[in-house]
């Protein structure tokens, strides 16, 4: 081989040489840039990832804050609410309150009956402070007038009825110069009902109203009427149960508001016990099985204690029905008058 031709080879491999280097630095060159290019890649979705969790974060930290002070306005609210509710409530339970204090001005006080009925024992019990049921007792011409009225609801309602009822019952007595029969006071007392509530028997339209028993004791005659508007009139004597029953229509609006009430004409004898009530008591729940007292285990008690003396059979029969209530909560208005001639 001649000089030229090495010199030529050496200069072509040294080009070669050369030319693998500088393809050898440029895939370096290229791998690092894409490496970078990665590197660079990874750190914006970081970042963006790291920007998105920073508004999730905030956006969260904005929620939580307006929601505490939603949660704090809302609570503040509540509390004003329940600050106007039981202002209210003592307001109402005020005026309720005054309102009882009146409805108690208008029965009989206790000196008063003492004259009138000194053997008598009451059991007045308001379901709601006011009640719906009330007693009336007065005089006229020597002969006692005792009422025992069930109006329609209890409470305020109730409240309402009962004191028409003693209005209209004071005006009825008071207007006529003799006593009018228990039929008579019955049937006057059902027309001022309708009249004042507009009753025309129309569907839809009020039917309130009131039961009642109403007797009349003529102590010197030994005398009594009664009559009753679906409430009857129990009497002892010498053991034995007599009930006068009461005619099966209300005082107010009725289907047959023509049909007169009926008289009972009762013949009395020293120490005959009468008894006139409301449901309130014999309708209370209580007892193991949380049932009604009923009716007949109000007159097998009334048969039990009805020779005691009356202030003895007022306590047990407070205490039985107390016993019988236990925790439950009161139904109805309770009222039972009793009387010994």
């Amino acid at each position: 081989m001649t000089k030229k031709e090495r010199l030529e080879q050496i200069t072509e491999m040294q080009v070669k040489y050369e030319t693998e280097a500088t393809e050898k630095e440029n895939a370096l060159l290229l791998a690092e840039s894409e490496l970078a290019d990665t590197r660079l890649r990874q750190t914006r979705i970081i970042l963006t990832i790291t920007i998105i969790a920073i508004v999730v974060f905030l956006i969260m930290v904005v929620q939580l804050i307006r929601a505490n002070n939603l949660k704090k306005k809302a609570n503040t609210e509540l509390a004003q609410k329940n600050t106007l509710i039981t202002e209210q409530k003592k307001e109402i339970t005020d005026s309720i309150q005054y309102a009882s204090r009146i409805q108690n001005a208008m029965l009989p006080p206790g000196d008063y009956l003492d004259n009138l009925l000194p053997e008598r024992f009451i059991i007045f019990e308001p379901r709601d402070i006011v009640s719906g049921d009330f007693y009336y007792i007065t005089e006229k011409d020597g002969k006692v007038i005792c009422v025992v009225a069930d109006c329609t609801g209890h409470g305020v309602p109730g409240a309402f009825m009962s004191m028409l009822g003693i209005s209209f019952l004071n005006e009825i007595i008071s207007k006529h110069r003799d006593l009018p029969h228990s039929n008579e006071i019955l049937e006057e007392l059902r027309g001022h009902v309708i009249k004042s509530l507009h009753q025309t028997g129309k569907m839809g339209e009020s039917q309130d109203g009131m039961d009642l028993a109403l007797y009349i004791i003529d102590m010197k005659a030994r005398k009594m009427e009664f009559s009753g508007a679906n409430n009857s009139l129990w009497m002892f004597r010498n053991g034995q149960l007599i009930e006068k029953k009461a005619d099966k229509m209300p005082i107010g609006i009725y289907g047959h508001i023509d049909k007169p009430f009926t008289r009972h004409d009762i013949d009395l004898r020293i120490g005959d016990m009468v008894y006139a009530f409301s449901d309130g008591y014999y309708d209370q729940f209580g007892g193991p099985m949380q049932k009604k007292f009923m009716i007949k285990n109000f007159r097998e008690m009334l048969i039990q204690i009805h020779n005691k003396p009356v202030k003895d059979q007022k306590r047990i029969m407070v205490e039985t029905l107390e016993q019988w209530m236990a925790d439950n909560s009161q139904v109805d208005d309770i009222l039972v008058v009793g009387v010994r001639v």
